[in-house]
């Protein structure tokens, strides 16, 4: 038996909002009654851009109807934009939670949302466009990696939880085992800010540029009798001098650009514009 908060049990025994919409500005039906699950949602949008009614019918369990039923209460009043940036946390949460194993219902709600939103403004929704990889309940891989990514899950047991991917035949749980570990890797390889993309100072830019000059251009170019000085650097704009045997080269402005600025660029930042001093 799941623990339901009181908030949960209130809006499963008295649902607010039951019913469909005459002429709704938006539409968005999501689940279906095969999956076991399913979700109708209109929207009435005033001129000003403000929901100013909703109604929900659904087929489930009692946290898809409390879930059904809480949203219609918060988006009612919002601007559409405010309303397409809730998400299925907020609806849980307005619900005081639900049980980890229901988190799927709130999710459904968000997703109903998010189609009526797009029907009202005529565009298609980017899940929509994703590959199908649990065939039990029809949920993409777009679904499962946008899952994965807002809410930190971690397992396959958590991915179950908030899309139903995987709760039936189970025969795409090697999949999402796949989805889950590249979008975990993705998401970390994301918060690895190489050197060269963080802000600097004008100083540590310089020390930087300094550095890279003098551990590999230099000796590079001395081994051909020419050398290197660095005038001034002026915002992303670094002004050099070429000396030696480079200056006065016919090559010297492919040195400039296919060795200097290309050095600078990987190891420093990657918008660093080279030139001459004249």
């Amino acid at each position: 038996m799941w623990e339901y908060t009181d908030k949960v049990q209130q809006h499963f025994m008295n649902p607010q909002n039951v019913g469909e919409l005459d002429n709704p500005s938006g539409t968005g039906d999501v689940g279906s009654l095969a999956c076991g699950d399913a979700l109708k949602l209109t929207i009435k949008v005033d001129d000003n851009g403000i929901i100013s009614d909703a109604k929900f019918k659904t087929f489930g369990c009692a946290s898809a109807i409390a879930s059904s039923s809480v949203l219609t209460e918060i988006i009612k009043g919002m601007s559409i934009d405010e309303a397409a940036n809730l998400t299925n946390e907020d609806i849980a949460d307005r619900l005081g939670g639900l049980p980890k194993e229901k988190m799927h219902c709130s999710v459904m709600g968000r997703e109903a949302l998010e189609a009526a939103i797009a029907d009202y403004r005529g565009v298609i929704l980017p899940m929509a466009e994703g590959e199908v990889v649990c065939e039990c309940f029809g949920v993409t891989d777009l679904e499962i990696t946008r899952a994965i990514r807002e809410s930190s899950l971690r397992s396959v047991e958590e991915i179950t939880n908030f899309t139903k991917a995987g709760g039936g035949c189970g025969k795409c749980e090697d999949r999402l085992r796949d989805i889950l570990q590249r979008t975990v890797e993705g998401i970390a390889a994301e918060k690895i800010i190489p050197l060269k993309n963080q802000r600097m100072t004008t100083l540590q830019k310089i020390k930087k540029i300094e550095d890279v000059l003098e551990r590999e251009i230099k000796p590079t170019l001395k081994k051909d009798g020419g050398d290197i000085e660095l005038v001034d650097v002026d915002g992303d704009f670094v002004t050099v001098s070429l000396r030696g045997a480079c200056s006065g080269c016919q090559s010297s402005q492919t040195t400039l650009k296919e060795y200097v600025e290309k050095k600078l660029r990987e190891q420093v930042v990657e918008s660093l514009i080279v030139e001459e001093d004249k």
